[in-house]
């Protein structure tokens, strides 16, 4: 059963199909990563999307599972697929992988997410894959000292357009094993050309500020509810 149809059962529909499962599969950002050694499970983005879910049905409970981990890439994510994700049982599953991938070969990312995205479409399930924030563009002053040498490869990782090109092929595989796309990267790379985005990241990497959580709440909100796909 789709989400836009569970999200307005009564409560006889909550008696026959339970409640609504989500569970956000990832890295730092799915985990709730802000500063560095800094989490906050209130303002990152699936506790958002829960709480507007929820405000659509107050009487459709919808509970969330955190399987983001900080540091971690796809292909390191494929083994715990089972144990994280489909034992859950969900009902909406939320890929977002791509900040630490980046790092390595875009085959290898390719494949991981393939896998990924096999075992999440497998059964009654939505699967979306969220794509992540910019990287920064700049070294910042304010970078933390220990992380301005991994600051300036990320910066040419975003300005050389090496991210651009993760981010493309990622959401063109998603298309062809039919997984919905939530392009929140293209809404990032839009703000780039009037804003700063350094400076819309916490840690001057690639930690979003807690405000820019709202956005990808906010567009995987209109991407479940309003078909509003990429």
């Amino acid at each position: 059963m789709r989400i836009k149809d569970k999200i307005s059962l009564d409560l006889s529909g909550l008696i026959e199909h339970g409640p609504v499962n989500l569970v956000a599969f990832g890295d730092s950002v799915t985990h709730g990563c802000v500063a560095p050694g800094e989490y906050d499970y209130e303002s990152v983005y699936w506790n958002r999307l829960r709480r507007k879910l929820n405000a659509v049905n107050p009487s459709m409970p919808v509970n969330a599972v955190d399987a983001g981990i900080n540091g971690i890439t796809a292909k390191a994510s494929v083994g715990r697929i089972e144990r994280d994700v489909l034992s859950h049982r969900p009902d909406l599953v939320i890929v977002c992988f791509g900040l630490n991938d980046v790092n390595g070969p875009l085959d290898e990312y390719l494949a991981s997410l393939k896998e990924i995205f096999t075992a999440c479409r497998s059964g009654e399930r939505d699967t979306v894959f969220m794509t992540p924030n910019m990287l920064n563009t700049r070294v910042a002053p304010d970078t933390i000292p220990d992380y301005r040498s991994y600051a300036a490869v990320t910066a040419e990782y975003q300005n050389g357009g090496r991210m651009d090109l993760y981010m493309k092929e990622a959401c063109a595989l998603a298309r062809t094993c039919g997984v919905t796309v939530c392009d929140c990267y293209a809404a990032w790379k839009k703000r780039a050309e009037t804003e700063d985005v350094t400076m819309l990241l916490a840690n001057r990497i690639n930690h979003p500020v807690r405000e820019m959580h709202e956005l990808f709440a906010e567009m995987l909100f209109d991407v479940l509810l309003k078909g509003d796909a990429d």
